[in-house]
Formats: C-alpha cells, structure tokens, sequence
C-alpha cells in the first residue's frame, strides 16, 4: 500500500513562533526606518546586516525581513552583490513632484466638490482621525487615500492614476515631514478645513485651500530634507 500524503501539523509551538517572528520583524523594521528618516543611518550609506544584528539584538532573518519591506517602502536600495543602501535624496524630485501636484490638485478637487457625497465626507473625517495615531510607516499611505477619497467624485480617472504615482513616489518623503509632531498637528488642521469646504460645497474656497496645503507641505519637506543633506554633508 503506497504511503498516505499527510499535511503539516501545525503546532502550538510553531503558531507561538510565528507571531513571535512577525513581531520582531515589525520591530527590526520600525527601528531602521526611524534612523533612516532621522538621518542616523544617512543616504547613501550601507546596511551592514551583522552589525544590526548584533546591536538590535535578533538573528539576521529580521534583518533581511526589514530591508525586503524598507526597499518597498523606497528608503533603501539593493544593489545585487553588494547589499542594501539608504536611497538618495533628492530635492529636485520633490520641487518637481509638487510643482506638478499644484497644477492638478487645485483643479481636480474644484471639480469633486460639487458632487462628494455624505458619506464621501464622513470616510474622509474617518481617515484624519486614523492619521493622527498613524506611525510614519503607514501616514503616507493613508494621506494620499484621503485625498484619493476627496477626488474620486470629480470622475477623472487618468488624473487621479497619475496624482497616485506622484504620492507614491512622495511617500519617503512624507515620512521625514510626519516625524514631527507640530507638523503632524497643522496637516490636521489643514486636512479638516478641506473636508469643511467639501461641506460647504464651496469649491473655489476648496481649490484655494488645497493649492496652500500643498504648497505647504512642500516647503516642509524641502526644508526637512535639506536639513538632513546639510548634516551628512
């Protein structure tokens, strides 16, 4: 009689380890993201996986784990054969991806305004609120389905998949802006007001509020990048 295939038994043991594992990878990645975007680990500069390993005091599997989700992330760069780097910075790229966000933004919401719906609305307010307990790691991602939500009713699809590539390519950088907290506190503020004008469906007063947001936050980043080049300079 030929041998019966049989599953994997899953032990309490190995279900222990696993959530252990997901934990100290979490752990490992928060940890290196912070120095990155600190400027403690600075841009350009490898990863020298043993050494982490030894300082964060794990195996070097929840190293290689961060880097994999830290590369997604667009704060490190692997390079075959040599390991991982912090990824440059690059103030050119962000005067010239909210110089093209200014030239959207304003006029893609002034065409959502009249149409956002109630309940548009209130997932918007929801989103805010899920911001200001956000870690860094996570605020970029929930901004730009903030202002995803508060431009989906415009229907101009091509414009809103182009604004997704510009964020996503930015959201490196909103982690360095997010770390602070007054920042955190005005882009709340900021936030909320956009959502009241979407209320009022005033959407001149809307345009004119989100083209000062988005100048804002530009020149908050500039400015916090430029610090951290400063220092490694």
């Amino acid at each position: 009689m030929p041998p019966v295939a049989t599953k994997p038994v899953r032990t309490e043991s190995d279900s222990a380890h696993r959530i252990v594992r997901t934990t100290t990878v979490e752990l490992v990645t928060t940890a290196i993201r912070q120095r990155i975007l600190s400027g403690d680990l600075a841009p350009g500069e490898v990863l020298r996986q043993e050494a982490l390993a030894d300082e964060l005091g794990v195996s070097r599997v929840p190293i290689r784990e961060a880097i994999t989700r830290l590369t997604g992330e667009g704060l490190l760069t692997k390079v075959p054969h040599k390991g991982a780097y912090v990824a440059e910075l690059s103030i050119e790229e962000v005067q010239e991806t909210f110089e093209i966000r200014l030239r959207l933004e304003p006029w893609l919401f002034s065409q959502a305004i009249p149409h956002i719906t109630d309940a548009e609305i209130a997932k918007a307010e929801k989103l805010v609120s899920e911001m200001d307990h956000a870690d860094s790691g996570v605020w970029g991602q929930l901004n730009w389905r903030l202002h995803e939500t508060l431009y989906v009713p415009a229907r101009r699809d091509i414009t809103l998949q182009m604004l997704r590539v510009l964020h996503d390519r930015s959201d490196r950088y909103f982690r360095f802006q997010v770390v602070q907290v007054p920042i955190r506190e005005q882009s709340h503020e900021e936030h909320t007001s956009l959502i009241d004008a979407c209320r009022k469906r005033d959407a001149k007063l809307g345009a004119k509020l989100l083209e000062q947001h988005v100048k804002t936050a530009g020149q908050q980043i500039i400015s916090v990048v430029e610090t951290i080049m400063a220092r490694q300079g």
